[in-house]
């Protein structure tokens, strides 16, 4: 069977194209790995700082951002010997799209769970990626890093 993995990335993409969770699904799996955990950060139609409904999302990131989105999913590979496919999407999103799609396989749950985990708080802090909310009477409102 070998030996577990050390640590893994598979995918780390910021993209202007959908991101699907099967896609990412299968580039972590491994008969090594006993446990998958996955996260899908969707566009809502709501926001505690929107006054109305929120009708869409404009994503736009920093040329660094990839590379920056690589490192956040190396260090969780890393620390708990998993493997990681992790993408964020840019441009305009409506309602339900998915904006973040993370899967991470690991050799058991809890270890698989951190490392989710971990990449996602780490992307909510450190990837330079900027979000303009649109409100169905027009309005819009930035949100930067760690937002």
């Amino acid at each position: 069977m070998g030996e577990p993995v050390a640590g893994a990335v598979r995918i780390a993409r910021v993209s202007e194209t959908e991101i699907r969770l099967d896609r990412h699904v299968e580039a972590v799996d491994d008969p090594r790995m006993g446990a998958e955990t996955s996260f899908v950060g969707r566009v809502r139609d709501h926001d505690p700082d929107a006054a109305g409904t929120v009708t869409a999302l404009e994503y736009t990131s920093h040329p660094d951002a990839e590379a920056t989105l690589h490192a956040i999913a190396e260090r969780a590979a890393s620390a708990h010997g998993a493997i990681v496919a992790v993408s964020h999407r840019i441009g305009r999103l409506a309602v339900g799209e998915a904006a973040v799609v993370i899967a991470v396989a690991a050799p058991h749950r809890a270890e698989a769970f951190a490392a989710c985990r971990e990449v996602i708080e780490d992307i909510k802090r450190e990837l330079p990626v900027w979000k303009r909310q649109i409100e169905a009477d027009g309005t819009t409102g930035w949100k930067g890093l760690g937002g």
